[in-house]
């Protein structure tokens, strides 16, 4: 196997500009990067990861918790997260925590052990002063779809008690009155936030939510074919469902079909996220734009500029939403 020794000798210069070559410092002209890259070829050289990491006390990796590995929603957060990392020559450490605090810390701690130079957390269950206490520890964080009181230039967010404004107040200017609403877990804050803006929107226009028609969802598919049909079997007439998130809103299109309900004929249908797929629904989803691959970029972006000094052009924490029109709305009949 060859050695550095031998690429240093190949390519006759010393052992610390090999070195700087294989750590990518801007130090080396583009000629002596040549000729160092042209033995290392040569001779099948390649750098020893660990070595590489304790010389530079940089790992080169950045740990990434989300909350699961599948779904539309946590792809393009991690899309975006990776593509950014790799164009830097970084490489992404990938947990998943389940909405569930055990399983959160276990992989926070399982990331800090791998010697991942900087965390970015989808953090759901884990609590504000664990977040603050972890700050504080050697390892950098950055909190994605969350704020943390004393951490808020940690955090890359979205304001979604805007966002279930701008929803509902758009079914208001159709004319809706009466509206059904499916949920995530009340737990989370971001399904909390999007539940204040739908209410909201309703005393704004001297409307009233009624309580039989809210039903606590799961943020997935069968969280809105099961809440849509609990709430049809009530028999309390409503225009609109207003829902948490597409994945629930796609859900509730395909049981209004099951149910005989016309969507958007007899039944407005409204989401929030404007996942890859919710205009290929149908009908069309109307939604609530959440970049959340640009979020994940601004996050990668934070950790390249903080943590690896890379200067980052146009960095911000703090998103907005905004409504995507579709055809699953229409006015009532």
């Amino acid at each position: 196997m060859a050695t550095i020794y031998q690429v240093s000798e190949l390519a006759g210069v010393s052992l610390a500009t090999v070195s700087r070559v294989v750590n990518k410092n801007a130090r080396v002209s583009d000629k002596t990067k040549a000729k160092v890259v042209d033995a290392m070829e040569q001779l099948g050289y390649r750098p020893n990861s660990i070595a590489q990491s304790l010389a530079s006390n940089r790992s080169n990796s950045v740990g990434l918790l989300v909350s699961e590995l599948h779904g539309p929603f946590f792809g393009a957060m991690m899309s975006g997260i990776e593509n950014e990392f790799r164009a830097a020559g970084k490489h992404t450490i990938i947990a998943s925590g389940h909405s569930d605090e055990n399983t959160e810390k276990e992989s926070v701690e399982f990331l800090i052990k791998r010697n991942c130079d900087a965390l970015i957390l989808h953090a759901e269950a884990l609590s504000d002063e664990y977040l603050l206490h972890l700050s504080k520890k050697d390892t950098p964080l950055i909190i994605i779809n969350r704020l943390v009181k004393g951490l808020e230039d940690r955090c890359i967010c979205l304001d979604n008690e805007e966002g279930g404004y701008l929803a509902t107040k758009s079914l208001i200017e159709r004319g809706h009155k009466h509206f059904a609403y499916i949920s995530g877990p009340l737990w989370k804050s971001d399904a909390q936030d999007r539940l204040l803006g739908h209410n909201r929107a309703l005393a704004e226009a001297k409307l009233l939510q009624d309580p039989d028609l809210i039903y606590e969802g799961n943020f997935q598919q069968d969280g809105g074919r099961l809440g849509i049909e609990a709430l049809a079997a009530k028999q309390v007439p409503f225009t609109a469902v207003v829902c948490g998130n597409d994945e629930m809103a796609s859900g509730v299109m395909t049981m209004s079909r099951e149910l005989g309900i016309d969507v958007p004929g007899k039944l407005s249908v409204i989401g929030f996220d404007n996942i890859i797929y919710a205009e290929y629904l149908y009908p069309k989803l109307t939604t609530v734009e959440y970049p959340v691959q640009l979020m994940g970029q601004m996050a990668a972006k934070l950790v390249l500029s903080e943590t690896y000094k890379i200067k980052q052009p146009r960095l911000t924490n703090y998103f907005t939403p905004k409504l995507i029109v579709r055809d699953s709305c229409q006015n009532p009949n």
